[in-house]
């Protein structure tokens, strides 16, 4: 069987040695990987590595083998094109059709998906020109993530970091999973709760659930991959942020409440796939609560935390905005979920079963997806990115439907 073709271009930033262990992870999980750097990458990293680790001679100008007209015959038969780092002044020039080496060319003649993985400093990822190329190679159809946030170059601390390659190689995967299917939530802002809340009792004690946070970062990353703009609120996991979305850490149910709420403002699709917990404690012990010999424990008081998804379901910060809700139930699964989404008052909820050994920390699922028409979609037992995948083609049928409404 033919090997996926992939393009990897590197554009002359610091992370471009970063870009060594994304070639690594793409060439050893077998994808036919052809290395395009610019000339200023090679002042980072030399052609000699790129040649090593891809097998490819690399080379940088439209000059080099012209019988084999590389300009385009690199971009006709690539079924991926990864740009990583993808510096301003690249991002600039694809999204102005400028030509002048061999990586530009490429991206003239690709036809296949096309990511962006931008690396680069604060001022410059915010610097109005950037976000006007960002919007408009986003309008063409390509995937352009967002940076991460952390250290940079020197002192400096911000957005603009080149994301996680482990998180960039995941994307890509998910990318041409997809084959030729469009970006369809491309223009999208969707925000997705994940992970578990934690409700202190003491500065050393809390209740917590099970949660791994799996499936929410599956929807998250998802998204991302289908071209979506992604808010992920992440409760307590031990996951790393994906690629090219937006993380927002939170611990209470109190504190996700405030995050949804915020995100939720200029979002087209709200999914609350976070474990909330329904109780906390009434009182919070400034001090370790300690044991006492021959006395039993007072009794711990609990109070009701806020119902996000009953609220939001309720007040929508946007007309048309769609909300999705789970729920993870240990008995009576169905009986239970058609009753919740009823209460709730969501347009999807996503039923499954739980248990000790169930679906949580697991990398498969198994659920059914109720409608608020009354439609139901099971989903078999799979992997969860199967599951998400359906969660984003049903969002996807109501963006349709209310855009036609339109």
């Amino acid at each position: 069987m033919d090997r996926p073709k992939v393009v990897l271009g590197v554009s002359g930033g610091i992370a471009a040695y970063k870009a060594c262990e994304l070639l690594r992870r793409l060439t050893e999980s077998g994808h036919d990987v052809r290395v395009v750097p610019t000339e200023s990458a090679l002042r980072f990293v030399g052609a000699a590595t790129w040649s090593a680790l891809s097998g490819h001679p690399v080379a940088t100008d439209v000059f080099s083998d012209v019988h084999e007209v590389p300009h385009v015959r690199i971009g006709q038969s690539a079924d991926l094109v990864v740009v990583a780092p993808a510096t301003a002044d690249l991002l600039a020039k694809a999204a102005h059709g400028l030509a002048d080496d061999l990586l530009t060319n490429t991206l003239l003649t690709a036809r296949c998906p096309v990511v962006f993985a931008p690396a680069m400093h604060t001022e410059m990822w915010e610097h109005p020109a950037t976000q006007q190329n960002v919007a408009t190679l986003r309008s063409r159809g390509a995937l352009v993530v967002e940076p991460a946030v952390g250290r940079l170059t020197g002192v400096d601390t911000g957005k603009g970091r080149f994301p996680d390659p482990v998180e960039i190689f995941d994307l890509c995967r998910r990318t041409l999973a997809r084959g030729s299917r469009p970006a369809d939530l491309t223009g999208r802002h969707v925000v997705v709760s994940a992970g578990g809340t934690r409700e202190p009792l003491d500065p050393v004690r809390f209740l917590g659930n099970r949660s791994s946070g799996k499936q929410g970062y599956a929807l998250a990353g998802t998204a991302a991959a289908r071209g979506a703009r992604v808010t992920l609120l992440a409760a307590h996991t031990d996951l790393p942020d994906p690629a090219g979305v937006d993380v927002v850490h939170v611990e209470t149910a109190v504190q996700l409440r405030e995050a949804v709420l915020k995100a939720a403002a200029d979002a087209d699709a709200v999914v609350m796939a976070a474990a909330v917990a329904d109780f906390r404690p009434a009182a919070y012990a400034t001090g370790k609560i300690k044991k006492t010999e021959g006395r039993d424990p007072e009794p711990l008081t609990l109070v009701r935390n806020p119902d996000i998804l009953a609220e939001l379901s309720a007040d929508r910060p946007r007309p048309g905005q769609v909300v999705v809700g789970f729920a993870a139930e240990t008995d009576d699964v169905l009986a239970n979920g058609r009753a919740k989404l009823r209460r709730k008052g969501c347009d999807l909820l996503v039923v499954n079963e739980v248990g000790e050994r169930k679906t949580f920390g697991a990398e498969e699922n198994e659920a059914v997806v109720l409608s608020a028409d009354g439609t139901e979609t099971p989903v078999p037992y799979g992997p969860k990115e199967a599951l998400a995948d359906v969660v984003w083609d049903l969002v996807g049928n109501r963006f349709g439907a209310l855009d036609g409404l339109g």
